[in-house]
């Protein structure tokens, strides 16, 4: 395991952290934030407080890390991202130091220079300008799930399933950062098959529960990236839902797969946690049967340890837990995600957004879609309120939220939540 002084499960802060915190001093995930209006710019979140980078970098804390300190100032994490792993790490490192408990060098001036903001009174932004976005098939329980309700247990997977992580290209312009609503989708559907196909709005819409990744590293058009290599091309992770509707997606899937049905909208958590502040969490992934090619083929513990859940909010502020899921159960990781992708020699971005695809567990209560949930609404979820959901519903909050957890504390992603409006 690599040795990162910022994830010592002993280190404290001299900022006010409540136990079992999303973000505590081992954690120091980056994101985009405004305070009334002002121009968005980098922080880091500590505790419920976004530390202001630009702030620390003006008391020249950061003289030591050799670097043009603007990237802080701009309204995305691109250039800071573009500087690569050795300055990402070298930034944390410096950032756990600065608010250590046995350290005053920024203690003593925070609170005349006003930085750190309460996160009660900022607004959060997209972290990333994200160019391309790539949605990925990698969890086989999700898989097969799907498999068997449309073409029974024997053909649940199809015969490239087990060989290669199989995923589609998708439209980054409709990815929204939590807190920001959607409409209801309308599209084509042909809820009769024995009729003409109808428009209107969207009868289920459904979440997916996934979790996504940032490149933080350009390649050139023609090269690859092996799974060894593609840890330096990860910035960090943030909690995604790709919101589908399921009837518009039937009726237009097939032979070109996910348009209309998928393209409407995906929102994701504002704060990016790194790998490296993951890096205690790695675990073994399922066993590969059959052996994959040798391009696929890695070494260590490339899967992560993060619990996920899954709330339904109704109008009136009722809410119940309808998921519990885990990554730990991908069967393609990120590495193998990477390498499979660039393997045409298709070029990288920084900023480009990679997802997991739907994280489902082997028991009902860990699938992460409605359609499962509910297996094609032919089993109801009560909420508590009497009312029931087989899709969701208008004036529904879906709130996705995912953490790590050892060693006395948390690495949290807070949370995305996104409203469902009515249809426009």
């Amino acid at each position: 395991m690599t040795h990162i002084p910022a994830n010592d499960p002993n280190l404290t802060s001299w900022v006010d952290i409540p136990q079992g915190h999303h973000f505590p001093i081992q954690n120091l995930p980056f994101g985009i934030f405004s305070v009334n209006g002002d121009t968005p710019r980098v922080g880091v979140a500590i505790g419920d407080n976004v530390l202001d980078l630009p702030k620390v970098a003006e008391l020249g804390l950061f003289a030591d890390l050799d670097i043009d300190t603007s990237v802080f100032s701009q309204p995305t994490l691109n250039a800071f991202i573009a500087l690569g792993q050795a300055v990402w790490r070298a930034t944390r490192n410096r950032l756990s130091s600065l608010i250590s408990s046995d350290n005053p060098e920024l203690q003593e001036q925070a609170e005349a220079e006003g930085v750190l903001i309460p996160q009660a009174e900022v607004e959060m932004h997209l972290p990333v300008f994200i160019r391309d976005y790539t949605d990925f098939y990698s969890s086989i329980e999700h898989a097969t799930n799907i498999g068997t309700m449309f073409r029974g247990k024997e053909n649940a997977l199809m015969p490239n399933w087990k060989h290669l992580p199989v995923g589609y290209h998708g439209r980054a312009s409709s990815i929204i950062v939590s807190g920001t609503p959607i409409h209801r989708p309308k599209g084509q559907t042909r809820p009769n098959m024995e009729a003409p196909p109808v428009y209107g709005s969207t009868r289920l819409l459904d979440f997916e529960l996934e979790m996504g990744f940032i490149v933080g590293k350009a390649t050139e058009l023609g090269e690859q990236v092996s799974t060894a290599a593609a840890e330096s091309h990860i910035f960090g992770m943030l909690v995604f839902n790709d919101w589908s509707a399921r009837d518009i997606q039937k009726w237009e899937y097939v032979p070109l797969g996910p348009f209309l049905g998928k393209s409407f909208a995906s929102s994701v958590s504002p704060w990016i946690v790194t790998l490296d502040a993951l890096e205690p969490f790695r675990v073994a992934g399922p066993k590969q049967d059959p052996p994959v090619l040798p391009y696929l083929q890695y070494e260590g513990n490339k899967n992560y340890d993060i619990k996920l859940e899954v709330i339904i909010e109704t109008a009136d502020g009722q809410s119940k837990t309808v998921c519990r899921s885990n990554m730990k159960y991908m069967y393609w990781n990120m590495m193998q995600q990477l390498a499979h992708h660039t393997v045409n020699g298709c070029n990288l971005n920084v900023g480009d957004m990679m997802a997991s695809g739907t994280i489902s567990g082997k028991s009902p209560e860990s699938y992460g879609s409605m359609l499962e949930l509910t297996w094609r609404g032919t089993k109801p979820i009560e909420m508590p309120d009497g009312s029931v959901r087989k899709f969701i519903q208008d004036g529904d909050s879906v709130i996705m939220r995912a953490y790590s957890e050892g060693n006395g504390y948390r690495i949290g992603f807070g949370e995305v939540r996104t409203k469902v409006l009515p249809a426009k």
